[in-house]
């Protein structure tokens, strides 16, 4: 099957920006044969490669990377290692399914925290929580309090945050009250990526800008480049929203875009104006309308705002500069104290989500696995869903695997375009009912 659709690179991520440049490994040229071929060089397709060598070690891996690893998807997000459900439901099942995630999530985050310490990899990883905010009394007491109630059902540890505490440690007046929570890992995730990419065992082979355009799973996994092919009778699937082009998942992803700036560094005086000393990070009690904010390492402020449908998985270049502006006048807003603070960076990265929140997990064919549609929290779910796909695929046993498989799968969505009217619709809905987050 030819392939239609691929990532593209606009050259704009703000993470891969402000650290070292890095050089790629080497485009396929040639036509080579492998054990193993794994489908994209993001958190789920690098777990899964790691997890396939150290399973079957006298094995070869090979991971076919469409552009340069942490430019896509993987390394545009905010950087969070979320370890909670964002939203936990109160009756006994929602909190034992709440539990299944935070032991998936929680296991995703000790093992990227081990490789980041083995192989030094240098992307500002800390253990810092995060804050779950509310802008309004109303967010207060319809999010904020029932998480806080939930958090104590799960024998979760959280304190509750407001007022000038809270004004204090997020340096803006602009926040009604916080649930912070200690378990989430805050990193840049462009090096966190590339950090792994170029720390994979010796039997793992790693070919970047090196895009798929013609797939044949006849007899095996043939998947062809402009310049060169890979065989392997068995594949692990990391595409995330593209494996829909490889003929699976179809009408069941809503692909999202969301767009994201990050100031320069605060100056010595910007900093002592801000009056914030250790980094932090927090989302929002509504993700349609309210913002992801980051303090960073380097001093930075990022702000991630606008998540909105786009089944094109493609944004012009004319969105850019109104973008920036939008989140200029969002920062002045939230931070009065340092509101002369430019945006150096502004980018976008697209998100893709099932209708139920499920992601696309497990055995698709007798020799194809996949690991895909992370639903927003791509850094834990891609890692624990690769190393689960890669454990189920090589019969390694690993009682985490039911776990992910209670998660479900994706729902089928409705056609288009009456599945593009249903989207936007409800989040007009959503922007409407929840302004008083923004």
């Amino acid at each position: 099957m030819k392939i239609h659709r691929l990532p593209k690179d606009d050259n704009t991520n703000g993470w891969s920006a402000v650290i070292p440049a890095r050089k790629p490994h080497y485009a396929l040229k040639d036509d080579i044969n492998s054990d193993w071929v794994v489908l994209g060089a993001g958190y789920a397709g690098l777990a899964a490669a790691r997890r396939l060598a150290e399973n079957c070690p006298d094995q070869k891996v090979v991971v076919v990377e469409a552009g340069q690893v942490g430019e896509n998807a993987s390394g545009r997000n905010s950087g969070f290692a979320i370890d909670l459900p964002h939203n936990v439901g109160s009756s006994l099942e929602e909190l034992e399914g709440s539990h299944r995630f935070m032991r998936l999530a929680r296991m995703a985050i000790d093992q990227l925290e081990s490789t980041v310490k083995l192989h030094n990899i240098s992307c500002d990883w800390v253990r810092a929580g995060k804050f779950h905010t509310a802008v309004s009394s109303r967010g207060r007491q319809n999010v904020l309090e029932p998480f806080a109630k939930e958090l104590e059902a799960l024998k979760e540890p959280f304190e509750w945050v407001e007022g000038a505490t809270l004004e204090q440690r997020l340096g803006s007046p602009h926040f009604n009250a916080a649930i912070y929570t200690p378990g989430c890992a805050l990193m840049n995730p462009a090096a966190l990526v590339r950090g792994l990419a170029d720390n994979l065992p010796d039997n793992v082979t790693l070919v970047e800008n090196s895009p798929v355009v013609e797939a044949s799973f006849q007899n095996g996994i043939k998947l062809s480049t402009p310049r060169g092919s890979v065989r392997a009778p068995k594949m692990v699937m990391g595409a995330n929203g593209f494996s829909e082009q490889f003929g699976f998942f179809n009408r069941r992803f809503l692909h999202l875009v969301a767009h994201a700036s990050l100031t320069r560094p605060l100056t010595e005086q910007e900093r002592a104006n801000f009056g914030v000393v250790e980094q932090w990070g927090l989302t929002p009690a509504n993700a349609f309308a309210g913002i992801t904010m980051r303090y960073t390492n380097d001093h930075r402020i990022l702000i991630r705002q606008g998540l909105s449908y786009c089944p094109s998985q493609r944004v012009a270049t004319s969105q850019q500069a109104a973008i920036r502006r939008n989140h200029i006048a969002l920062f002045k807003n939230r931070f009065p104290s340092i509101a002369n603070v430019d945006m150096e960076h502004t980018w976008s990265g697209f998100v893709c989500l099932s209708r139920n929140g499920a992601p696309g997990f497990g055995q698709l064919t007798p020799n194809i696995w996949s690991a895909v549609c992370q639903n927003a929290v791509g850094v834990t779910k891609g890692t624990f869903g690769g190393i689960l796909a890669a454990d189920m695929a090589t019969g390694r046993e690993n009682p985490l695997i039911s776990d992910m498989q209670s998660l479900g799968q994706p729902d089928m969505l409705p056609p288009r375009p009456f599945l593009d009217v249903g989207v936007r619709a409800r989040f007009g809905w959503e922007l409407w009912t929840n302004r008083n987050e923004a």
